[in-house]
């Protein structure tokens, strides 16, 4: 049997709806906005209804569930963090421009975050680590973060800077109106759910890693730890970046004190200081060592 043939045979029996799309043109009498003379599936007032939330939440499950699949993307590792910690150079550029204004409480918050910006650093560093040392493996680790600036920008950034593909899975928000330029452009998506983005976050997720943040990170933190607390999810590896920050915020002793949590809950996560510390526990947790050994082996 010829190629043209077998073609043939297998050719739709239906027009896609891609191609309905292109084709079909309202008559010119239906062609206003009042008109409902159009295909369901391109009448965006339509689907904007309220009644049809159920259809976009569904949409917005499925959209980045088929593009990862696409990808062949099974395994990432989830990297939360504050929007507002800034990169080392330009929180000191941030700080000699408050001295040189002479404002003193400018200063006090420049040096603050000048502090915090090693946090940027070490996201970025540990970032490029796991696009490195899991490139050579069968099923690459790919790092996703919640796409906008500071920490997420980190993350994105060192695996991009390492040659290696990452995921920002970007919310629509007031102050974050542009997704941060390290993402790889194929995966990168944008939320109107908070829901369905935590659900995107940890459905391929092999492993959290949280670094300082405010609400939005205490949120996703507390959402992951509730989750693997009730055995809603498996247990994965969940890391805590810099012990001074997280035990001067929450006393989690008081919480075992008092009997609102067990004394095992605290258990659910490690503490770590340096992006090679975090990786170290990783790949020795997955069990990769002699893997990771194995692949970077020198020939013959």
């Amino acid at each position: 049997m010829t190629r043209k043939r077998k073609q043939q045979l297998a050719a739709r029996n239906f027009p896609s709806a891609q191609e309905e799309a292109a084709k079909l043109k309202a008559p010119s009498r239906y062609a206003g906005p009042e008109s409902s003379y159009r295909l369901a599936f391109t009448d965006t007032a339509f689907l904007l209804q309220e009644d049809l939330r159920p259809v976009r939440m569904q949409l917005e499950l499925l959209k980045p569930e088929m593009v990862q699949r696409e990808h062949g993307i099974e395994a990432t590792i989830v990297i939360f963090g504050s929007a507002r910690i800034l990169a080392p150079e330009v929180a000191q550029a941030r700080l000699r421009e408050a001295e040189a204004q002479g404002d003193a409480q400018a200063i006090t918050r420049a040096r603050h975050a000048v502090t915090m910006s090693r946090h940027y650093d070490e996201a970025r560093r540990f970032a490029a680590l796991v696009t490195q040392a899991s490139s050579s493996l069968e099923q690459p680790i790919v790092v996703v973060t919640g796409g906008g600036p500071g920490v997420m920008e980190a993350g994105n950034r060192g695996a991009h800077e390492a040659g290696g593909a990452s995921i920002g899975l970007n919310i629509v928000l007031p102050h974050e109106e542009q997704p941060n330029p390290y993402i790889t452009p194929q995966l990168c998506f944008q939320f109107h759910y908070f829901a369905l983005r935590k659900m995107h976050f940890l459905m391929r997720s092999v492993a959290l890693v949280c670094f300082p943040g405010g609400f939005g990170t205490l949120d996703e933190l507390f959402e992951v730890l509730t989750l693997t607390q009730t055995g809603k999810v498996r247990k994965r590896p969940i890391l805590l970046f810099d012990r001074q920050f997280w035990v001067s915020l929450i006393n989690f002793d008081h919480l075992v004190h008092t009997g609102m949590i067990s004394a095992h809950d605290v258990k659910l996560f490690h503490f770590v200081e340096t992006a090679e510390e975090a990786w170290d526990l990783l790949r020795h947790e997955f069990g990769l060592d002699g893997a990771l050994e194995q692949t970077h082996a020198p020939a013959g």
